[in-house]
């Protein structure tokens, strides 16, 4: 009886037991199709949208939200080198790319990168499409909210005296972009419109009330960027200020020369084969004085657009009114024109 009475005890149930690992399964299944496949957890729509990007040390910075832009849309991972971005903001220097970015609920945070650590695009929304870095990151190295939205909207600038001076506007650009303070000495436009006196770099700037106000740098005066609007993008000035030096447009303010020795600079590069940067706008600043006397070097065109390349500085020009010719010279040599 005893054999009989443990034979009738009746076993688990085991068909609802296979019936809810079935449907666990089919839960965790649909789980991971939502997470891999839906646009909210697409590898490429992290949690924080980039503002801008820039690169370099502290002191010497320069903005690279476009050309990081480009990386991105080639491939999700970029590993920081320091010829990635075509330029050395500070020779000789450990750099770090710093990425400024706001979250969805409108936290910003700043990312750093130092050279040889690796981009993981995934960690920021639309990384490969390329929609960010459209504004809203102005702050220069100490990230938005720092010292790079003053209330002066720059127009132009020039350097030198009332009677001698040249447009330095696409100069000071460049300058801007690599750092907040600037110090203006004589060699820092790479031409002097007036020998032997003492100059004065001159930003001509408007207030949000519409009124155009002149700020005055002597030779060994610090420009602070802080009280100009978008100091560090370099995205002012594009305007074609024609004020003169004394702000009255029309009046030309140094640009001299008779029109038949007059120097027009049609084009200039300079690299070594397909490895090259335009300089043309950089010389146009330089002679605008109706002369030309540069030396070709990694100097004049911001950095080394071919590492370990002999370079050569390639200047196509018109004296007068006469036919374009063309001027060659390597790299550590000096070209004067006419």
């Amino acid at each position: 009886m005893t054999a009989m009475a443990m034979s009738s005890t009746p076993l688990p149930a085991r068909r609802p037991d296979r019936a809810m690992a079935r449907w666990l399964l089919a839960a965790l299944m649909l789980l991971a199709t939502m997470l891999t496949g839906g646009s909210a957890w697409a590898r490429d729509d992290g949690d924080w949208q980039i503002l801008n990007a820039r690169y370099g040390t502290p002191q010497h910075n320069i903005d690279v939200t476009g050309q990081l832009k480009e990386l991105a849309r080639r491939d999700d991972r970029v590993r920081v080198t320091n010829g990635l971005f075509g330029d050395d903001p500070d020779v000789g220097r450990s750099k770090v790319l710093r990425i400024y970015a706001r979250n969805r609920d409108g936290d910003t945070r700043v990312f750093e990168f130092r050279e040889g650590n690796i981009i993981d695009g995934n960690d920021f929304t639309g990384w490969r499409g390329g929609e960010w870095g459209q504004g809203g990151g102005s702050g220069g190295w100490d990230g938005p909210g720092g010292h790079d939205d003053g209330a002066y909207a720059i127009l132009g600038a020039r350097y030198g005296v009332p009677e001698a001076s040249i447009d330095v506007t696409g100069r000071l650009r460049e300058l801007a972009r690599r750092d907040a303070k600037v110090r203006v000495t004589n060699d820092l436009f790479r031409d002097d419109p007036a020998v032997g006196r003492t100059k004065m770099l001159r930003i001509y700037a408007r207030d949000r009330s519409g009124q155009v106000r002149t700020f005055d740098y002597r030779e060994g005066a610090w420009i602070d960027g802080a009280q100009f609007t978008g100091w560090g993008r370099g995205d002012w000035g594009q305007g074609g200020w024609n004020g003169g030096w004394d702000g009255r447009p029309g009046a030309g303010g140094g640009d001299y020369g008779p029109p038949s020795q007059r120097l027009t600079i049609v084009r200039a590069t300079y690299g070594s084969g397909g490895r090259y940067v335009d300089v043309t706008e950089r010389l146009r600043n330089i002679s605008r004085g109706g002369r030309l006397d540069v030396q070709a070097d990694n100097d004049l065109a911001g950095g080394d657009p071919a590492y370990g390349e002999s370079k050569v500085l390639t200047v196509y020009y018109v004296i007068g009114r006469g036919r374009e010719q063309t001027a060659v010279i390597r790299e550590g040599d000096r070209l004067r024109l006419p």
